[in-house]
C-alpha cells in the first residue's frame, strides 16, 4: 500500500491543521460514513505517534501513515490525498494497487 499526498493537500495540512516538520498524521478508519471501498466506514485523520506502521510517506519532515490495524479498510488500494480548492476540502482517491485500475474518488468532509 502506498500513500501519496499532493502538494496542494500538503499545503492545506500545513496551513489549516498547522502541521510542521516533525509532526505525524495518522489516517484511520471510523465507523460512520461511506466510501467507495467500504460501506458504513470512512477515513479520518489525527495527529499521533505511530505504533505499528503499515504504510507511510514523509513530506517536508511530516510523517503521514496508516497503522496495521487499518489496512483492511483499503482493500488492496493505495491512498491518494488531494485538495479541492473549489470545495475547500480534502479529496481521497483509492487507487487499486495492482493492474493499474482507475481511481475511485471520494470527497472527505471535514
Amino acid at each position: 500500500m502506498e500513500i501519496k499526498i499532493s502538494n496542494q493537500a500538503l499545503k492545506w495540512f500545513k496551513e489549516d491543521i498547522g502541521l510542521k516538520k516533525g509532526d505525524k498524521l495518522r489516517f484511520y478508519t471510523q465507523v460512520y460514513g461511506n466510501s467507495p471501498i467500504q460501506k458504513g466506514y470512512s477515513l479520518a485523520f489525527t495527529q499521533e505517534e505511530p505504533l505499528k506502521i503499515a504504510a507511510s510517506t514523509d513530506l517536508d519532515g511530516i510523517l503521514f501513515f496508516v497503522e496495521d490495524g487499518d489496512v483492511w479498510y483499503f482493500d488492496g488500494h493505495d491512498l491518494h490525498v488531494d485538495y479541492d480548492a473549489k470545495e475547500d476540502e480534502l479529496r481521497y482517491e483509492y487507487v487499486k494497487s495492482l493492474h493499474g485500475a482507475s481511481p475511485l474518488g471520494f470527497t472527505g468532509y471535514l
